[in-house]
């Protein structure tokens, strides 16, 4: 039995605010608990959102994927992946798949057309995996921010 059907697939909850920010940390964030719980109460009262963790079977997070409804004027009604990771004790074992599968379950049942996934360029490791699970790369852009606060 691979460690991929030992896995449960949940929406996350607040009382996950502190391996969320455990695996953020490993994507390279640098945010802290307080700063996920608030963030985490308002995505978990948006039905917009979806927030699942991968959890063992004693309920320890070892993975997670946020994504949103994407409503634009110029495209059909995409789910748009916000972030995905996995425990780096844990990769390579089809984790980071299942979540993208409820990812994508989620996004069928409430409309959506397609899963949308933007990784910035020096990802190439997660470029190979959402192409080994049927993403293609429809384009490269340079993102632009300013601050407000």
């Amino acid at each position: 039995m691979t460690i991929a059907n030992k896995i449960k697939i949940r929406q996350a909850e607040i009382q996950d605010a502190e391996r969320i920010a455990t695996l953020s940390q490993q994507l390279g964030y640098s945010v802290t608990l307080e700063e996920i719980k608030q963030r985490l109460d308002r995505i978990l009262n948006n039905d917009s959102y979806i927030f699942y963790v991968a959890t063992l079977a004693n309920d320890y997070v070892i993975g997670w994927a946020q994504a949103h409804i994407y409503e634009i004027i110029l495209m059909p009604t995409l789910a748009l992946l916000h972030g995905l990771v996995v425990d780096e004790n844990y990769r390579n074992n089809g984790i980071g798949k299942l979540l993208m599968q409820q990812i994508e379950k989620w996004a069928y049942e409430v409309g959506c057309e397609g899963v949308s996934v933007r990784s910035s360029i020096r990802r190439k490791e997660a470029h190979l995996f959402y192409e080994k699970i049927g993403y293609i790369n429809i384009k490269e852009q340079k993102a632009f921010h300013k601050t407000l606060i």
